[in-house]
């Protein structure tokens, strides 16, 4: 533990308020909206791209915070923080990262860093698996591996732990440096070298030697020598460092060499000589990654002169890595969170994070096993845990296990709390049991096989579903929100479920991360989001007369785009006494769907200025082809119709309102448009004509489906209705579970369409049914249930949409709502 003045020592800062200098800190917060413990904890002011942290100080202080680091240009009154104590310095990053690397150098039990371009969770998980009996490890949550995620990472180090494993993830030079300081690795691995995150570094090279920045003092480092680039890196650090190198590969001078690798139906045998001696694994996956990466982690536990027929024996045990948490439709109405792999604080509160951004049900739940391994005391440790659980409110706790369960006093605040011994009681009992119209968390170490739960909790689903990314979503957000110039404000357009991504799970995420406001087509839309805790201000762009009551009930804002609809609202207001309503007006500049036009505005401004039905929260117009220079004169024009409109209807009014043209393509194309507030539409959903742009986001929707059958068919046979497919030659037909009932085009019949099936191309050969798709998938391996990917990462929407002659507004909107949404945050 540091007091505050400790800390402001390490930091170099100067205390602008120092209330209480021995305040002891023992957390650190750089989101205010994950505050656990308000007397112990430490707010580092991290900058941000629309916000900074300084603006949310006073915020932290109402809720009992009272400890902070600021830069230099922190202004406050005093009288407003009288109890607080305040650093300023001046780099809040580097403050962070100062402080851990101090409480770093305090341990000397071992510390391993990983690094490389893909790989580095799998390794680290693995390697806890197979390294808990021997050592307690202190390992990164998730992937937390950058500038931030790193320095939390190394602050859970303590005195019990007696092995670290940490991950350095970067996307630049200079950043390695930074990480080293912080992790210190006496062991390093490098994981391998890919594509992955190269666009700040020049080339290959640059990027391998910025990785290898991690192990400048690292006695011994593991990597693949087969890799010839990593292999040339490395050898130039032995020179200047005289890091041992523990290599592994084919190459015979590596220190494992691999003499065979041989692929089972269920498991991969891999042979190797070390140390002149031969040795063998074999672990319970067949695909190439897992491999390297098992190899990998069999050189760290030969390094640490760990008995082969143990090692043998581990691996034989290892288990997928679940690196995100999933959202699922459960029974009666509920939503199930499935985080049920693992089971330690950190993943708990990171756990309660998501839980506590799902605002549509009224009642939350958590589902925890007994947590393995912490090095604390039992009685602390579940004290602990029911302290986090009481600040984030949770309403019903079931515990499972025979150590949760002697601690069951504990958690005498939360207000209904059961406990069984074992999963087994807990699935004897659940007939029993209820659970309606709440959010549930999973949360168990793995010897628990909490599937079994989630498996009673959720809603049976059909086979194909299309997974929504809720991280992607956030990196796109954020990839725009840094476009926007000061003080400017975005409104996410959450119309048509999000793009078919969903409604209120969307929403919750917007919400969780500020934004401006929400829009939607129509009121029932909005009321859906009302229904399920959406609090933010929402536009309703079609509203109608018969939804009236429902808009003022819901305070949903309506777009009034004509003289009709305005008369019709303010004779509905006037009637039922209301005044100053909040409400949208929508010109018509050059797209001639919706709006006030030119010759409108006079007419318009005299309404407006006899009634005080209204008040206007903004004006907008609709841009036609933001996106295409071959019409920016166009676009320029419809700018200028828009702020003559605009300076018009403010000069009858009497007071300013929101402006807001820009929409995804005009953030970039057209930045002088952005005025007040921007909307955000397709650009959130990983989308954008401009390629420039489009290359920085993140693919938020992938659709999947499964193969239902398998048939071998001879030259000449037809598939499908109306014989339209006919084979060329011997093939093999694989039937899918998709067709245009779920919102696949037909258009993509006969060849037109392709689907991936095992990382291949599959053409789609005769005609797409209602409910089924058939591919030819000769030349491709595959099974009956294996996994087809319809459209994402690696076949993007827009190819699909192009095949099918739309674009993808529509393929998107088009998922039919029997397709099941899953969502996961990694």
């Amino acid at each position: 533990m540091y007091t505050i003045a400790d800390i402001r020592k390490i930091t170099d800062g100067k205390f602008l308020s120092g209330n209480n200098s021995a305040a002891v800190i023992e957390h650190l917060l750089i989101d205010s909206r994950k505050l656990l413990f308000p007397a112990s904890t430490l707010f580092f002011s991290l900058p941000g791209p629309r916000r900074q942290g300084s603006a949310f100080v006073q915020d932290l202080y109402s809720k009992g915070v009272r400890n902070f680091i600021v830069d230099d240009s922190f202004a406050f009154l005093p009288q407003d923080f009288e109890a607080a104590n305040i650093i300023a310095v001046k780099d809040v990053f580097q403050a962070l990262q100062q402080l851990t690397a101090q409480h770093r150098s305090q341990f000397h039990f071992p510390v391993m860093g990983i690094t490389g371009s893909n790989g580095k969770t799998i390794v680290k998980e693995w390697l806890y698996q197979l390294l808990q009996h021997d050592f307690n490890i202190v390992r990164s949550p998730k992937s937390y591996n950058s500038q931030i995620g790193v320095p939390l990472s190394v602050w859970q180090m303590n005195a019990q732990h007696t092995l670290g494993i940490f991950e350095a993830g970067i996307s630049m030079p200079g950043e390695m440096e930074k990480l080293e300081k912080v992790i210190m690795p006496g062991i390093g691995i490098f994981t391998n070298i890919g594509e992955a995150h190269s666009e700040g570094f020049e080339n290959i090279a640059d990027k391998i030697n910025e990785k290898v920045k991690l192990f400048t003092n690292s006695g011994t480092v593991i990597y693949c020598k087969d890799e010839v680039p990593v292999d040339e890196a490395m050898l130039l650090l032995q020179q200047k460092n005289n890091t041992v190198l523990f290599t592994w590969g084919e190459d015979a001078a590596a220190t494992l060499c691999i003499s065979s690798i041989q692929i089972q139906p269920f498991n991969t045998v891999i042979k190797g000589v070390f140390k002149e001696k031969k040795l063998s694994i074999s672990i319970p996956f067949t695909n190439d990654a897992a491999v390297k990466n098992a190899i990998t982690c069999w050189c760290v536990l030969l390094l640490l002169n760990i008995d082969n027929e143990l090692i043998q024996e581990r691996m034989l045990q290892l288990k997928p890595v679940e690196m995100r948490l999933e959202l699922k439709q459960g029974i009666n109405n509920c939503s199930v969170i499935n985080d049920s792999y693992s089971a330690d604080i950190t993943s708990l509160s990171i756990a309660l994070d998501f839980l506590q951004q799902q605002q549509q049900h009224p009642k939350r739940t958590v589902i925890i096993s007994d947590i393995l391994q912490t090095g604390k005391t039992n009685a602390a440790l579940y004290q602990q845990v029911a302290d986090i659980l009481q600040q984030k409110k949770i309403n019903r706790l079931i515990g499972v296990g025979t150590e949760i369960i002697k601690y069951s006093d504990a958690f005498s605040g939360i207000p209904e709390t059961a406990f069984f011994n074992s999963t087994a009681e807990f699935l004897q009992k659940f007939p029993a049991m209820h659970f309606y119209n709440e959010s549930i968390l999973l949360k168990g170490a793995r010897l628990f096989e909490f599937e079994q739960i989630s498996h009673l909790l959720e809603e049976k689903v059909h086979q194909t579903v299309l997974e929504i990314n809720l991280n992607a979503i956030t990196h796109n957000l954020n990839t725009y929100q840094q476009l926007l110039s000061p003080g400017v404000k975005l409104m996410a357009m959450v119309k048509a479920f999000s793009y078919g991504s969903g409604g209120f799970e969307i929403a919750n995420l917007l919400q969780f991360h500020k934004v401006d406001y929400l829009a939607v087509a129509y009121a029932d839309e909005g009321v859906e989001l009302r229904k399920a805790g959406i609090t933010l201000p929402i536009m309703v762009m079609n509203a109608e007369e018969v939804t009236y009551d429902v808009l003022v009930q819901h305070n949903l804002e309506p777009e009034l785009f004509s003289f009709g609809i305005l008369s019709t609202f303010e004779d509905y207001l006037m009637r039922n006494g209301i005044q100053n309503f909040p409400v949208h007006i929508k010109l018509d500049t050059g797209m001639r769907r919706l709006g006030f036009e030119q010759k409108d505005i006079s007419a318009l401004c005299n309404r407006l200025q006899t009634t005080s039905a209204f008040k206007i929260q903004s004006v907008f117009s609709h841009l036609a082809a933001s996106d295409s220079a071959l019409h920016d004169a166009f676009t320029n024009a419809q700018a200028k119709a828009f702020l003559e409109g605009c300076e018009q209807i403010q000069k009858i009014t009497g007071y300013k309102f929101l402006r807001h043209l820009a929409n995804t393509s005009a953030i970039h194309r057209h930045k002088n448009m952005q005025y007040d507030m921007i909307r955000l539409g397709i650009g959130l959903y990983g989308v954008d004509a401009g390629p420039a742009i489009q290359q920085q986001l993140k693919n938020v929707t992938t659709l999947k489906t499964t193969i239902s059958q398998i048939k071998n068919i001879k030259a000449g046979e037809s598939i499908g209705y109306n014989r339209k497919g006919v084979a060329a030659k011997d093939s093999v037909i694989a039937t899918v579970r998709i067709g245009y009932a779920d919102g696949y085009p037909r258009l993509l019949s006969n060849g037109v369409g392709t689907m991936l099936v095992n990382g291949k191309l599959a053409p789609v050969i005769g005609n797409v049914c209602m409910d089924m798709t058939m591919l030819d998938i000769t030349r491709i391996d595959a099974q009956e249930g294996d996994e087809v990917i319809v459209f994402g990462a690696a076949l993007p929407v827009s190819e699909l949409a192009a095949s099918a002659q739309s674009i993808p507004y529509e393929i998107l909107t088009g998922i039919s709502q029997r397709v099941k949404r899953v969502y996961f945050e990694e």
